[in-house]
C-alpha cells in the first residue's frame, strides 16, 4: 500500500539557501528510487519580507516540508506550524567569507585580520536571514566595528553573492554553503573560530499539509548517511548519517 501511495505522492518543499546546493544534488535520486515528485519553492529561514518561509506559510502556499535553519524552525514550531516530532537536524555549516572570483582572496582566519578586511571593504554584503541578524546584533557590535562598516543587507544569500560578484560589493559574509556552488564568487575561508556562529540547518513536515509518511521519506533520505557526500562537497557537516 505504501509504494502504491508513495508513486502517486507529491511533495512541495520549501527551502533556505543554507542546504540548497546539497539538495539541488540530492533530489533527482530522490525522485527516482522513491517515485515522489518534488516541487520545490524557495524563503529565507527568518527575517522580514514577503518571502520568508514563515511568510509564505502564512499566506498559504502549499507546503509539505520546510529546510531552513534551526533558529527559523523553532519559529515555527513555535508557531503551531510544524507537526510535532517531525524535526530532524541535517547539517551545520560555518560563516565564511565570498569575494569576487579571480580577485585576491584575504586573509580572514584570525579575529583582527577578519576584523581589518571589513573596515577596508566599501561595502559588505551580508543576507538578511540567521546569518545576517547574528551578525548585525551580535558579531559587528562585539568587535566595535558596526558604526565603522557599510553594510548592504540582501534579502537572501544569492542576492549577497550576486553583488560581490558583479562588484556591487567588496565582499560577503554568509554560510559557507552559500559561497561555495555561487557563480561569480571564490571562498575566501572561513571566519575564524573564536568568532564562529555554526548555523544547523534542519528540516520538518508542516503540520496539516497531508501524506505525511512521503514527507519523512525525504528528510529520512536526506538525513541518511547516502547524502553525506553531497553535504560535505557543499561545505557543511552532515549530522544525522547513522539514521
Amino acid at each position: 500500500m505504501r509504494a502504491t501511495q508513495s508513486a502517486s505522492a507529491q511533495l512541495n518543499v520549501l527551502i533556505s539557501g543554507g542546504f540548497s546546493g546539497a539538495y539541488e544534488q540530492l533530489l533527482p535520486e530522490f525522485e527516482r528510487t522513491s517515485g515522489i515528485k518534488v516541487t520545490t519553492g524557495s524563503g529565507a529561514s527568518q527575517g522580514a519580507g514577503p518571502q520568508t518561509i514563515a511568510a509564505q506559510l502564512a499566506r498559504g502556499v502549499p507546503t509539505n516540508v520546510v529546510i531552513l535553519s534551526r533558529e527559523g524552525l523553532n519559529e515555527l514550531i513555535a508557531a503551531k506550524r510544524i507537526a510535532t516530532g517531525t524535526d530532524v537536524d541535517l547539517a551545520r555549516v560555518p560563516l565564511g567569507v565570498a569575494v569576487r572570483a579571480g580577485t585576491p582572496k584575504p586573509v580572514v582566519s584570525t579575529v583582527e585580520a577578519f576584523k581589518q578586511v571589513l573596515l577596508k571593504a566599501k561595502i559588505v554584503a551580508i543576507p538578511g536571514s540567521t546569518s545576517g541578524i547574528w551578525l548585525t546584533t551580535d558579531l559587528f557590535p562585539r568587535l566595535g566595528i558596526a558604526e565603522k562598516i557599510s553594510v548592504k543587507v540582501t534579502p537572501r544569500g544569492t542576492d549577497a553573492t550576486g553583488m560581490v560578484a558583479a562588484g556591487g560589493a567588496d565582499l560577503a559574509v554568509m554560510p559557507v554553503s552559500e559561497i561555495v556552488h555561487a557563480p561569480g564568487v571564490d571562498f575566501a575561508g572561513s571566519v575564524a573560530p573564536e568568532i564562529q556562529f555554526i548555523q544547523t540547518i534542519s528540516a520538518a513536515v508542516v503540520a496539516g499539509s497531508g501524506d505525511i509518511e512521503a514527507s519523512k521519506r525525504l528528510i529520512e533520505f536526506l538525513a541518511s548517511a547516502r547524502s553525506a557526500e553531497a553535504i560535505r562537497n557543499s561545505g557543511m557537516e552532515p549530522l544525522a548519517t547513522s539514521r
